[in-house]
């Protein structure tokens, strides 16, 4: 590695770790969920909207402080502080966005644990295994315990390697192994009965509830979600970038492979909902609301699947290990963030801290497993909804308005000696200096 923190070896390495934190259950659990619960094709409008308006400069100004600051996501942001409440400021930001990206693990592991245990039921289906398919299907305290234990260990695993040998090597080998799958589903999907009326629900919008408050914060949400802001994971890979890399395009690219993920994730999803329908599994409630909303594609996919007949045990294994997929590319970032500020702030070897931190996060998700009706929910809105954006539009203002325009054009300008002759540099300082705290502001104040 050519830093003793650590830093990508390759542009191609960071635009699949960055991409892989962008694309988790966020996009192919959370994305097509929202979609369904928000007026389908009206949804995925407003969030294509926003997420080119106000997630790609929020992601742009957490790659770039954290490049320059070249260290955890505190430290990054304190750097470009210039006196006393700066630095409590920067702090509060910081912090707050690794305590947002361990709680968001935390959820994050459970359901990511039921992926594998659905990845897992086929194989037993197969071997005949009765009682271990039973178990396996069936949520459990036993179960989610296990497999959310699991799926802790192996983030662990991963991210103790450091960057180069651990997130990034892991990146670049689970990614296009997730849009291979990805894309063989949807190819199978759409040769079915009702795919046809899916596919129109998620196209053709409804523009009467465009401005619906819920969809709007919903929208939001899942953007900056979806891109891993708010959470100080950008930050890090930023400081993980070497000064020869043109940041404005790799955010380009990033932006880009999320948002077009999440809409293919839709392609395969909303139309499988339609497919299950068609075969008589109950999706919608007679008032039209979507039918259990965290867990829909264990109620609806597995009973798609089974009514595929000897096939649909192979697809039901290649979709849930895409999903497994998944959900590990994003929560290596999500434990980077809190382990990198352990590792530099108490000097911490890396192994240990990743452990320690992977307890913590333990800890926490056994919390919500016992206490799921009251915590679950609470958790995933407060981290996705409200604590993401807030956080990524705090991260705006220090970009916008404490850093010095002099100082962000330098680091701009590191691998991109024309930057200040560019359109982006004509408007994006002014965008997150005051439209994207404005607009973010205003779609809060709205759903109020």
């Amino acid at each position: 590695m050519s830093s003793i923190r650590g830093e990508f070896s390759s542009r191609f390495g960071f635009i699949m770790a960055a991409a892989g934190s962008a694309v988790g259950l966020g996009n192919i659990w959370g994305f097509p969920t929202q979609t369904a619960s928000n007026g389908g094709a009206a949804f995925v409008l407003v969030y294509l909207v926003l997420a080119f308006c106000l997630a790609y400069p929020a992601l742009m100004a957490e790659l770039v402080i954290g490049r320059h600051g070249q260290a955890n996501a505190v430290a990054s942001l304190q750097r470009l502080a210039i006196n006393q409440m700066q630095k409590r400021f920067a702090f509060f930001v910081g912090f707050g966005g690794i305590v947002c990206a361990g709680l968001i693990l935390s959820f994050y592991a459970i359901v990511a644990g039921w992926m594998f245990s659905a990845t897992l039921e086929p194989i037993s289906v197969i071997a005949g295994t009765d009682q271990a398919t039973s178990w396996l299907s069936e949520q459990s305290l036993s179960r989610d315990l296990i497999f959310t234990a699991v799926f802790i260990i192996l983030t662990v695993s991963i991210i103790s390697k450091g960057v180069e040998n651990g997130i990034e090597k892991w990146s670049k080998r689970l990614m296009p192994a997730l849009l291979f799958i990805l894309f063989a589903l949807i190819a199978y999907v759409l040769t079915q009965k009702g795919a046809m009326t899916g596919l129109k629900a998620y196209l053709v919008p409804e523009f009467s509830s465009i401005l619906n408050p819920s969809l709007l914060v919903s929208a939001l949400g899942q953007a900056f979600f979806s891109l891993s802001l708010g959470t100080s994971v950008m930050i890090i890979y930023g400081s993980y970038i070497s000064k020869q890399e043109n940041l404005v395009s790799l955010g380009a690219y990033v932006t880009l492979i999320d948002v077009f993920i999440a809409f293919v994730a839709g392609m395969l999803i909303i139309p499988a909902m339609y497919v299950a329908q068609a075969q008589g599994v109950e999706i919608f409630s007679a008032s039209g609301e979507l039918l259990s909303e965290d867990t829909l594609v264990f109620q609806v996919l597995p009973a798609l699947f089974e009514s595929m007949g000897g096939i649909g045990i192979y697809i039901g294994f290649a979709f849930f290990a895409l999903m497994s997929i998944a959900a590990l590319t994003s929560s290596i970032s999500m434990l980077e963030a809190p382990v990198s500020y352990v590792v530099e702030k108490f000097a911490l070897a890396r192994v240990q801290a990743t452990w320690l931190i992977g307890l913590i996060v333990s800890v926490v998700s056994v919390s919500i497993i016992f206490n799921f009706s009251a915590l679950f929910g609470f958790v995933v809105q407060l981290t996705t909804q409200f604590a993401q954006p807030l956080l990524g539009m705090l991260c705006c203002i220090f970009a916008g308005w404490i850093w010095h325009r002099s100082k962000l054009l330098a680091e701009i300008k590191e691998g991109n000696e024309a930057a200040d002759n560019t359109l982006f540099w004509k408007i994006w300082p002014w965008y997150i200096k005051f439209v994207c705290p404005l607009a973010i502001g205003l779609v809060f104040i709205n759903s109020l």
